[in-house]
C-alpha cells in the first residue's frame, strides 16, 4: 500500500540512490529543489514540474482489502511524477560547464543501471507498494523544455527528463465496502431428457380446390405453437398443437395454381412446401 505522502516518498527515495551510487570526487550533493532556488553550487538537482495519472492502471477492479478479507477497497490512484535532472558546478574558465557535465553523464549512469529503485533505497513507506517503482528517460522537443524553464528567474540549464512510474496513492479507508454476498451451497443440477426440436415433415393432401383442410404432421410437436403462411397471406396464426399433427384452412379465394406454404413452429423450426390450389 502507498500514503498519500508517496510523492515525496519517492523524490526522497531517488535522492537516497544517487547519493548512494554516484562516484564522482569530490562527493555531489543530491536536491529536490525548483531550479531557481539556492542550492550548494555542486550538485544534481530533480525537480518534479508534472504528474499525470497512469492511463493503463486508471480502470482497475476493486481489491480484497489487505487488512481485511471480507471487505473490498477501491483501485488506488496511479501516477506517473516527470522530473528534470540538472546538473550545478562552477564553470570552468576554459573548460565552462564540463564539471556539470561530468556530474550530469554520473547521475544519468546510476538512473540507466537502476532502472528500478532497488528496495533498500526506497523510503519507509514505499516498502510494501504493489506496484514497482520505474524510472525511463522521457523524450520531450526543445520547444516543451524551454517552456517549463521560461517560467523560472534562473537561465536555461542543460537538463534530462525522466518519468517514473507508477506512483499509487491508496483511497482512504472509508471507501472500502462489504465482500459481496457469494454462494455458499452447490446445488444438484437437473439433468432432464436431452432437448428435441419439433419438426413439421409432411403435408396432406398436396392439392385441392380453394377451402380444403390441409394437415400438418411430424415429430415432437406436442405442445408447441404453430404459424403458417400461404404465398405469403398468413393462415394459421401461433395455434397450440396437441399431438403430432395439426391443420389449417386454404382460404376460399385462393387462386387456383401452385402456392409456396411456410411453417413455423414456435420459432424452433421451419419448413417449407407447395400445395396447387385447383379449379
Amino acid at each position: 500500500m502507498s500514503a498519500s505522502t508517496a510523492i515525496g516518498l519517492v523524490g526522497e527515495s531517488l535522492k537516497a540512490m544517487l547519493e548512494d551510487e554516484m562516484q564522482v570526487t569530490p562527493t555531489v550533493n543530491v536536491t529536490l529543489l525548483a531550479p531557481d532556488e539556492s542550492g550548494p553550487s555542486r550538485r544534481i538537482n530533480m525537480f518534479l514540474y508534472k504528474i499525470e495519472e497512469n492511463p493503463y492502471l486508471k480502470n482497475e477492479e476493486w481489491q480484497v482489502s489487505s487488512t481485511d478479507p471480507n471487505r473490498i477497497t477501491p483501485p488506488p490512484l496511479s501516477l506517473n511524477l516527470y522530473y528534470l535532472l540538472t546538473p550545478y558546478a562552477q564553470n570552468d574558465v576554459e573548460n565552462g560547464n564540463t564539471n556539470a557535465h561530468e556530474i550530469l553523464g554520473e547521475a544519468m549512469r546510476v538512473l540507466h543501471e537502476n532502472p528500478v529503485i532497488p528496495g533498500e533505497h526506497l523510503a519507509d513507506g514505499l516498502s510494501d507498494a504493489r506496484e514497482q517503482i520505474k524510472v525511463v528517460q522521457n523524450h520531450i522537443d526543445l520547444d516543451e523544455l524551454s517552456k517549463i524553464w521560461s517560467t523560472f528567474s534562473e537561465p536555461f540549464r542543460l537538463s534530462v527528463p525522466y518519468e517514473v512510474s507508477v506512483v499509487q496513492l491508496d483511497q482512504s479507508p472509508d471507501q472500502e465496502r462489504d465482500m459481496p454476498t457469494r454462494a455458499i451451497s452447490i446445488g444438484v443440477p437437473n439433468v432432464g431428457a436431452p432437448f428435441h426440436a419439433p419438426q413439421v415433415l409432411d403435408i396432406s393432401p398436396g392439392s385441392g380446390p380453394a377451402g380444403s383442410t390441409i394437415t400438418f404432421s411430424g415429430e415432437n410437436l406436442d405442445g408447441w405453437n404453430a404459424s403458417v403462411t400461404m404465398s405469403g397471406r398468413r393462415i394459421l396464426d401461433g395455434a397450440a398443437i396437441s399431438g403430432q399433427n395439426f391443420t389449417a384452412d386454404v382460404p376460399v379465394d385462393m387462386q387456383a395454381g401452385f402456392h409456396q406454404i411456410r411453417v413455423d413452429i414456435s420459432r424452433l423450426s421451419r419448413a417449407t412446401f407447395f400445395f396447387e390450389v385447383t379449379p
